[in-house]
């Protein structure tokens, strides 16, 4: 058995289809469906069982046994929550106790930190996990400090030498696009907002660079497929023995100019992209550069080559987006 946190949502929802692929014969969603689309992410999976975060400790400890993973991904993941309390309950706190029960029941956990942890990038994007490397970064949300502040918490206990899962990993993605996305609305990835208007032939607007250091349009993202991220997992619960806090991008920063001019072209039309100043509420929150170093995950062993950015997009455009069922 393996129980996705968050398995409803666009990560988790992958996690699952890709576990069915290999024939994992038990899957468990842990997740809050409420009153939307979100249940159609799950739809077509053969599932074990949904379980509601309330109830996910009872439904662990009645299922030690068969129980082989916990993929952590359930997490308020919106960068303009501005609820702290809420954000630490779910976010730390609930990884917390996750971990602590992984540990003390042998059961391995797999778990999502963020490219936000690194806040504007300052001091790099390097995934040392240390604990005194960590203490440098400074997140620029709520959700990227409660993310950060799990990093931390797992780094001081592996270095004070406590009790730990018998694999665990932490993925730092960096901005993931792909399907089973649509039931977050405004924080849906830029290909999926692009998209509708460059079905029309209208034009996007992308935000307007308040750097002077960059041009509009030309703020950069490490922007990753969801199958590469999906693919790193899967390695992961193939290969036991690895451990650690890894970044998970491509390596190669692109332009959000890039980003939907790659939208337009997958439907054969020529980019129309127009520009709006950037919203004053995450304006001094904005980050202008992103680009994961990937030689830790590298060392570690995956080898497989990252999807690049114009075959991504074209990919969820015509096997998902433009298809009237766009659901994996």
């Amino acid at each position: 058995m393996i129980v996705v946190t968050g398995g409803a949502g666009f990560i988790g929802s992958n996690i699952l289809a890709a576990l069915e692929r290999r024939g994992e014969p038990r899957l468990v969603v842990c997740d809050r469906l409420r009153a939307n689309d979100k249940w159609r992410n799950i739809a077509k999976r053969e599932l074990a069982d949904i379980v509601h975060p309330e109830q996910l400790f009872e439904f662990l400890e009645a299922n030690r046994k068969p129980l082989k993973a916990i993929f952590h991904m359930g997490a308020i993941s919106a960068t303009t929550e501005t609820d702290a309390d809420r954000i630490s309950a779910n976010n730390f706190s609930l990884s917390l106790a996750l971990w602590k029960w992984c540990a003390l029941n042998d059961v391995r956990f797999i778990y999502a930190s963020s490219a936000a942890t690194y806040g504007d990038g300052s001091h790099g994007f390097e995934d040392d996990w240390s604990v005194e490397h960590l203490a440098r970064l400074r997140p620029l949300n709520a959700y990227g400090w409660s993310k950060h502040l799990f990093d931390r918490r797992v780094a001081r206990k592996i270095l004070d030498g406590a009790r730990k899962p018998p694999q665990w990993a932490g993925l730092k993605f960096f901005n993931v696009y792909g399907p089973n996305e649509y039931h977050k609305g405004s924080q849906q990835s830029v290909v999926a907002q692009v998209y509708p208007h460059a079905r029309e032939g209208a034009a996007y607007q992308l935000f307007r660079s308040h750097n002077p250091k960059y041009r509009d349009g030309e703020q950069l993202r490490d922007f990753i497929w969801i199958d590469d991220c999906i693919d790193v997992m899967m390695w992961l619960l193939d290969n036991p023995q690895v451990n650690g806090v890894f970044n998970v991008g491509t390596g190669k920063a692109r332009t959000f100019l890039d980003l939907a001019s790659a939208v337009y072209r997958a439907v054969g039309r020529e980019p129309m992209i127009k520009f709006q100043d950037t919203p004053v509420a995450i304006r001094d929150k904005y980050q202008y550069f992103t680009e994961a170093q990937m030689h830790r995950l590298r060392q570690a062993g995956y080898s497989k080559p990252f999807t690049s950015l114009e075959e991504g997009v074209t990919e969820y455009v015509t096997r998902y987006l433009a298809q009237s069922d766009p659901y994996k």
